[in-house]
């Protein structure tokens, strides 16, 4: 059954009733993994200036106990890139560094180099997409650890060579009949406002709604207060991802990061379950969550299109949003605690940060 829901996960967008297909991307819910290159971390590399004060002392003093640390705590996806989109993933969170001194190739990055250079994973992904034409991936490139101009300006041009007319223009209002009948599959989301300016093909930063807290009920509570403030016009992420600090790590040596996020699954799912897309000011639309091949992110997200969903008013043709979604008896008793965080919204006043940094 896992297989099967995984094949139609891969092309679920093409799958869409079609009352959705001129619905704009931003009123879809859309799953998304969250620093979605951390399967490949390199835990013999060292450790970036941007990383924590904490764990730069502790490299120092023991990296025998460091390095394996910041690898369960730093490793937030377990399935490649090509594996995410077949489980139903379309927004990609991609950071990026510059490989120092003897390498002048652009890695990811989160926290420590990586060996996996961007080349290679976007081509992996170029390869998915011609495989599957009726798909529409949204790519974030963020952090740019000492990137220069020319990294900026190599990067960028290799992006619009490899995906060239699969570009969706920022200047558009992409939905998928209009990517579909121009052949467009690729959103790319470019954290860097210079290069933005000078290329059309490049989207501006999406905003982030991101808890920094290892509490899932909290990471709830923030994320309804942030709904009640009313939603951003166009695409923008609710992250679901937990956030381990210093103390958190110390006092839970024996834990990790997949822990963690699998020990509160209950209430994050319980969470997603409650939500719907649309333009309204509460509409969810792209969701992130660490390991996202566990317990059916994907499904959960993805079926919220199908809850009553986005629908079209036929006097005026604008988008409208869909109806609650019918609870079943686990997500009842999940939901029993999505309203407990909701009561703790009133005193929740974290700022809104656009990207997660997670140590």
């Amino acid at each position: 059954m896992g297989d099967k829901l995984d094949e139609g996960n891969s092309v679920w967008m093409s799958r869409l009733p079609e009352k959705y297909l001129d619905v704009s991307l931003w009123n879809l819910a859309i799953p998304g993994s969250h620093d979605s290159m951390s399967f490949c971390l390199d835990v013999s590399s060292p450790v970036l200036e941007s990383e924590s004060r904490f764990l730069k002392v502790l490299d120092k003093l023991a990296p025998c106990w460091t390095r394996p640390c910041v690898s369960r705590w730093a490793t937030t996806q377990q399935a490649v890139l090509s594996r995410q989109c077949d489980l139903g993933v379309r927004f990609l969170d991609l950071r990026i560094a510059r490989k120092p001194k003897d390498r002048c190739d652009l890695f990811f990055a989160h926290g420590i180099y990586t060996w996996i250079t961007v080349k290679e994973a976007l081509d992996e992904l170029a390869t998915w997409l011609d495989a599957h034409p009726r798909e529409v991936v949204i790519i974030c490139c963020s952090h740019f650890a000492d990137l220069t101009l020319s990294d900026h300006t190599q990067l960028v041009e290799y992006l619009i060579s490899l995906f060239g007319p699969k570009l969706c223009s920022s200047q558009d209002n992409p939905t998928l009949r209009s990517c579909w009948s121009t052949g467009q599959q690729v959103i790319v989301s470019y954290e860097n406002q210079e290069m933005v300016q000078c290329h059309p093909e490049l989207w501006t930063g999406i905003p982030y709604w991101y808890a920094d807290s290892p509490d899932p009920n909290k990471v709830i509570a923030y994320l309804e207060a942030q709904k009640h403030k009313g939603r951003p016009a166009g695409f923008y992420i609710s992250g679901l991802n937990l956030t381990e600090h210093a103390p958190y790590i110390l006092f839970h040596p024996f834990q990790s990061m997949r822990k963690m996020t699998t020990q509160a699954t209950t209430v994050l799912l319980g969470w997603v379950r409650e939500q719907r897309p649309g333009p309204q000011a509460d509409s969810v639309n792209i969701i992130c969550c660490d390991f996202v091949d566990v317990a059916q992110f994907c499904d959960y997200v993805i079926g919220l299109n199908y809850k009553g969903g986005v629908d079209r008013d036929k006097k005026t043709g604008q988008d409208l949003g869909s109806s609650p979604p019918v609870k079943n008896a686990d997500s009842k008793r999940a939901s029993c605690r999505v309203r407990e965080a909701k009561l703790r919204a009133s005193s929740i006043h974290s700022s809104v940060c656009p990207i997660a940094v997670a140590l």
